[in-house]
């Protein structure tokens, strides 16, 4: 499995940038058969950006230039919630989506996203590869929608302010903070008594830069690659919740394609998923010094103050009401959190 450093991603993104496709598929001279979008929310620096450049350079060299697949990120094909719709139309063939924003679709796809439920990545990359991610593909099946079988890895999110550092629960009593457009987490964010604001990602800079909200959280790293740290001063390690992406296709499209072009276009970007976890464990150890010398301020918590108040909240008997008993037996065998 290759892994890339922080500096390698940023590289090679503004290298497959700068790079025209005759230079980088010499031997490929034909127009592609096939020639599909896929758009995400993350930024052109992120590693979650690289590693689908990456599948998309290797697709394009094993289908001998049949197959072309243009990676758009930072938004540049809609918001979260526009690109769903648009892949569900059929008017965009494919999208990396967050697992929470699909639970507006899907609910069950946000269930890996409730509040303190794993304990590790590892235990998360575990439950999503086995009977979670299992239940979770099977309901994205019967909305309509072709999911791949691997999980893109964005990880543990942390909270950062620009007020004042979050130790205990009693500290995002209040508190302004942009939270994706997915209900689950405004649940949980109300829970706590904080003042929740649902913004997509392309909006969040200026939100926290002009003081609209006070606060926001990510993984580390997309406060790197988002910049956040310019308009941010403190990041507190919560790890409040573990987050991930799925690869979503149109149906029709994906039926569209030979089975052979499948096979490959599944193979590579599953591929890059799991390399994908790698870098996200690598560079959660570096970004938090990088962090720390682009002047933000860290603290970690302990999860059990966060865990009993929302169990004193009900926000996790709300929860268990909405996803069913089915769903909630599984993620409770599988996340340690809620064991």
């Amino acid at each position: 499995m290759s892994t890339i450093s922080r500096r390698g991603f940023l590289r090679s993104t503004a290298a497959a940038v700068a790079l025209p496709a005759i230079t980088i598929f010499p031997s490929i001279a034909r127009a592609a058969d096939f020639s599909y979008k896929c758009g995400h929310d993350l930024p052109d620096t992120h590693p979650v950006h690289v590693r689908m450049q990456e599948a998309a350079v290797r697709i394009k060299e094993e289908t001998a230039g049949r197959f072309d697949l243009q990676i758009f990120g930072n938004n540049q094909l809609g918001g979260d919630t526009d690109m769903l719709a648009q892949v569900r139309s059929g008017g965009l063939e494919m999208t990396l989506m967050p697992d929470v924003i699909l639970g507006t679709l899907t609910p069950v796809a946000s269930i890996s996203g409730v509040g303190f439920a794993f304990s590790s990545d590892e235990e998360a990359c575990k439950a999503m590869d086995g009977e979670l991610g299992a239940h979770v593909r099977k309901n994205i099946n019967k909305a309509g929608l072709l999911v791949m079988d691997k999980i893109w890895e964005n990880g543990f999110r942390q909270i950062t302010s620009s007020v004042k550092p979050i130790k205990l629960p009693e500290d995002l009593r209040s508190f302004k903070i942009r939270v994706p457009v997915a209900p689950l987490w405004m649940s949980m964010f109300k829970a706590f008594n904080s003042g929740p604001t649902a913004l997509n990602f392309n909006e969040l800079y200026s939100a926290l830069q002009t003081k609209i909200v006070e606060g926001q959280e990510n993984p580390l790293s997309t406060i790197y690659a988002g910049k956040l740290y310019e308009v941010q001063k403190y990041c507190s390690i919560t790890n409040h919740l573990w987050n991930g992406y799925w690869m979503l296709m149109n149906p029709r499209t994906w039926n569209a394609l030979p089975k052979d072009i499948q096979e490959i276009v599944a193979k590579n970007l599953n591929r890059s998923a799991l390399e994908l976890r790698s870098d996200v464990a690598k560079l959660n150890v570096t970004l938090e010094k990088t962090l720390t010398e682009k002047g933000m301020l860290f603290n970690r918590t302990d999860p059990k103050p966060f865990r009993h108040a929302l169990n004193k909240a009900g926000f996790y008997a709300e929860w268990r009401k909405k996803f069913g008993d089915e769903s909630w037996a599984i993620l409770t065998r599988t996340a340690n959190g809620l064991a």
